[in-house]
């Protein structure tokens, strides 16, 4: 097996393993009933599930909020669609992308940065060799749709669409779809153009100061992320294949390094995820004038 073909089989191998997990980490857990088994009262109570027993060891320091189990417990059942709200006009829309925006900083979102930095610098050591394995002339009919297929100017008309359709049909299930996929794609453009022009890191193929993050991950997977969760897993294959896809072709194409895309990945689910969790505010953080000075007040409200 030759050095290219190997490179060419690494690489798939970790595309495709990220995007089988991304739908997997994505979701929230939903546990709505308590853990059936056996179970002991007291600081070392256990419980018992289908697949784990779960033992709380004793909280000697009051550390017990630290605990690893934060993560993981995002992983579990789907949680269901976002609920619709009552009115999905564009005044509601304008003023819920307001609230998304005020409601970015979250633990969760603070999770996915670590998750997307991590993979960035993991794949900051291939930025020179995948380009390269993926290039060539028998891939360019394969990969040329992704580069239209993953523009804002295509995918904006087509959340406009839907949401246009569900309002002129009076079904707001339609119209909130719609109205999700929109601001996801206005969030993800927003947090990318920072980043692009506070990083300015020049593209592979010399065109521009402006590689990192890649627009087109970011774009399309805030796109499947808020598919996902609006249809449950019941779109995230085709939702993050075609994600997968269009981020693929944008290393093919020369004008992105495979660190620029781990990152507008994770920029995308970060902006979908953010727009579907509806109301949830993890971190909420104000500022209020007091004598002297200002203060930066913060509350966390238990669930």
């Amino acid at each position: 097996m030759s050095r290219r073909i190997e490179w060419r089989l690494r690489i798939g191998s970790v595309l495709v393993a990220c995007t089988m997990m991304v739908p997997v980490a994505a979701q929230e857990s939903a546990r709505t009933e308590p853990p059936t088994g056996p179970s002991t009262s007291g600081p070392n109570a256990c419980t018992s599930s289908d697949v784990f027993l779960e033992c709380s060891p004793p909280d000697l320091f009051g550390m017990a909020a630290l605990k690893p189990a934060l993560v993981f417990d995002q992983i579990g059942q789907p949680a269901p669609p976002p609920p619709t709200p009552a009115h999905t006009g564009i005044k509601a829309m304008i003023k819920a992308m307001g609230r998304d925006i005020v409601n970015l900083p979250s633990r969760q979102n603070l999770v996915w940065v670590g998750v997307g930095a991590g993979l960035t610098a993991a794949a900051h050591a291939l930025d020179n060799k995948t380009n390269a394995t993926l290039a060539g002339p028998t891939l360019n009919k394969v990969f040329a749709p992704g580069a239209v297929m993953g523009q804002s100017y295509t995918l904006l008309p087509i959340a406009a669409a839907v949401y246009a359709f569900g309002r002129i049909e009076d079904q707001p299930k339609v119209s909130h779809m719609g109205s999700d996929l929109i601001q996801s794609l206005a969030i993800a453009e927003l947090l990318t153009q920072s980043l692009k022009y506070s990083v300015r890191r020049e593209r592979p193929d010399g065109s521009g100061p402006n590689s990192f993050p890649s627009g087109h991950a970011a774009d399309t997977m805030a796109v499947a992320t808020a598919l996902e969760r609006h249809f449950d897993w019941r779109l995230w294959l085709p939702a993050y294949t075609f994600a997968s896809y269009v981020a693929i072709s944008r290393l093919h194409d020369n004008v992105h390094y495979l660190s620029d895309v781990m990152a507008g990945s994770a920029v995308g689910i970060i902006a979908g995820r953010t727009v579907t969790r509806h109301g949830r505010t993890n971190f909420p953080v104000e500022a209020m004038a007091v004598p002297g000075g200002l203060a930066i007040i913060y509350v966390r409200q238990g669930s």
